[in-house]
């Protein structure tokens, strides 16, 4: 059984993590098949991606049985999920995860990574690492600092609360839940939708928010210049400023 499958819909490609036997606990075998699809995820074809995993849930974090095998800590984390977290931010389209059930540890890392995050009713999002002595790693103190705050992140992270989806929408974590069995068709309905539009705009859109998080504001005004001046060259700016005048819906191309 491959630990992650991958599908691909028109423009849309779902990658899932699959060893629903754990959880969808991560091992060097699951980082690898992921490593793959994410850079299958990156041919120009591909519009936006959905992120989910099999089963009854997402992802429960580190398979703690390998975990305990591992002589260097540090060298695992930057083989595995450094790589993959890095290379969901390095695509320039939306990525989607849509949680469903069990998301924990380096799971809930991995979906914060994630540009938006849908969530079945029934799915639970639970810090982990502290429950058993670790810090947040893949990304965690990075990406939950910035969608919740510093204070709230920091509260969640050190007293380990299991969040129901419904807690999670209220804070902001994600923005929608559905019933659990729609999941899976809202993840594909949102990333078709997203796919048919001017994709190297919103990819650019993404990276001037990652960029935004650390730059003044002058270098962040300048790079808003450099990207607006990329933009105007596409073919779907062109597109859309012809339908604009034509009173009628563009048809973007993702170029």
């Amino acid at each position: 059984m491959a630990e992650v499958e991958v599908s691909r819909e028109g423009a849309v490609q779902t990658i899932t993590l699959n060893r629903p036997d754990v959880l969808n606990a991560f091992n060097r075998a699951m980082h690898a098949a992921l490593r793959a699809a994410l850079k299958e995820a990156a041919d120009a074809e591909v519009r936006a991606v959905v992120l989910t995993g099999a089963g009854r849930g997402f992802c429960a974090g580190q398979d703690l049985a390998e975990f305990q095998e591992l002589p260097d800590i540090r060298e695992a984390l930057n083989a595995t999920y450094h790589p993959n977290v890095l290379a969901i931010r390095a695509l320039e389209k939306p990525v989607i995860a849509a949680v469903n059930g069990a998301c924990a540890g380096a799971g809930l890392s991995l979906a914060c990574a994630c540009d938006i995050r849908v969530a079945a009713a029934d799915a639970a999002l639970v810090p982990g690492f502290v429950g058993i002595g670790l810090v947040p790693d893949a990304g965690g103190t990075h990406f939950i600092c910035r969608i919740l705050g510093a204070s709230r992140a920091f509260e969640w992270m050190a007293t380990n609360r299991r969040l129901s989806a419904a807690e999670a929408l209220e804070w902001g974590l994600v923005s929608e839940v559905v019933e659990t069995d729609a999941l899976q068709a809202r993840a594909a309905e949102l990333a078709a939708t997203l796919a048919a539009g001017p994709t190297r705009a919103i990819g650019m859109t993404k990276r001037l928010f990652d960029h935004a998080e650390t730059a003044t504001l002058e270098e962040q005004l300048e790079m808003e210049s450099q990207l607006q001046a990329a933009a105007t060259q596409t073919e779907d700016f062109r597109e859309g400023v012809v339908a604009f005048a034509e009173k009628r819906p563009p048809k973007f191309a993702g170029r």
